[in-house]
């Protein structure tokens, strides 16, 4: 807790009802900043007293302001979109080669309209990415399990699809088996590569009511299939997302991005920390990095362990595996 050398900020809100909504359940958002920053909340009618460390005193009103004005646009605050204002708040971060202080102006304007719900970035970067996607027709977003690369990616696409903009989306993912093997798991080749899929459709029954998903992958206007499905084919009017990309192979990445029809959008996601191909392989989404950074109109989106937006325990796991693989060479 707070030592005796502290300061003491103030807040004061002008709607007791979003107040109350802001404080939680049995003050339980209050508790979680109290936790994560080290400082003392005192709430007082419609005023919050803020003690602590001056920085951490400072990031606590950050974030309470932000979760305010989410409230007053009627966004949802839950113990999730409190650790990531809590995450925004404190740290700053580095976007395209600028160092950046945590603005929530920078991320409050940038939003997914999708039939479930309103999606809006949690960190910098992922406001980047959904402005990349809105931008160009070729996005990588690559980075840590956890940063809502393909969550984000499927909500542009069904945003896209429900404007009309497109007339389908193709999600895709290499059948590459973790220690696995295809050939033990039971039913025909479609029932073996769902288990590969099954995060898409998750990210797909997020955004749309689950009548409405089947309806649209029964008509084709949503596919989801397995890489190699891909071959020969030319994709148009469409948004293509290809899923895992690290265990692409260099000729199944070239194969799939050379698909790319008029009027279509790639987005194409990886972590190149959890690549399963066979030893000596080399990843079709290391060599895309080398050959394609820099072509316009490509846009590079490389996440870390500051954007997981999962479980705060996440973060620190992918930031120790990472440590660890630096000092191991």
């Amino acid at each position: 807790m707070p030592s005796d050398n502290n300061t003491t900020q103030h807040l004061e809100f002008s709607d007791n009802h979003l107040l109350s909504a802001l404080v939680g359940p049995e003050d339980r958002h209050l508790s979680r900043i109290e936790q994560l920053l080290n400082v003392r909340i005192a709430l007082r009618g419609n005023r919050v007293a803020i003690t602590g460390d001056d920085i951490q005193t400072g990031h606590a009103k950050t974030a309470l302001q932000h979760l305010y004005n989410k409230l007053e646009k009627q966004q949802l605050v839950d113990s999730a979109e409190v650790d990531s204002a809590i995450h925004l708040a404190s740290r700053a971060m580095t976007i395209n080669g600028e160092q950046k202080s945590p603005n929530p102006a920078d991320y409050n304007g940038v939003s997914i309209q999708t039939k479930r719900r309103i999606i809006f970035p949690r960190t910098l970067r992922q406001s980047s990415y959904m402005q990349a996607m809105q931008k160009h027709d070729m996005v990588f977003g690559i980075g840590p399990a956890g940063t809502g690369k393909t969550y984000l990616a499927v909500a542009a696409g069904v945003s896209l699809l429900l404007s009309g903009k497109i007339d389908r989306i193709i999600l895709s993912r290499p059948a590459v088996e973790a220690g696995e093997h295809l050939g033990f798991l039971p039913g025909d080749m479609r029932e073996k590569v769902d288990p590969y899929l099954r995060p898409l459709y998750d990210a797909l029954n997020d955004m749309l009511p689950a009548d409405q998903v089947a309806k649209r992958i029964a008509t084709g206007e949503i596919e989801i299939a397995p890489l190699a499905f891909m071959r020969g084919r030319t994709l148009t009017n469409a948004f293509v997302i290809l899923d895992e990309a690290q265990n692409t192979t260099p000729m199944q990445m070239k194969m799939f991005l050379t698909r790319l029809g008029n009027n279509a959008r790639m987005v194409i996601n990886g972590d190149l920390t959890q690549i399963d191909l066979p030893r000596g392989t080399s990843s079709g989404l290391q060599e895309a990095m080398r050959i394609l950074n820099g072509i316009d109109d490509i846009n590079f989106t490389i996440f870390n362990e500051e954007d997981v937006v999962r479980h705060p325990l996440v973060s620190k796991i992918v930031k120790a595996y990472d440590q660890d693989t630096s000092n191991n060479g």
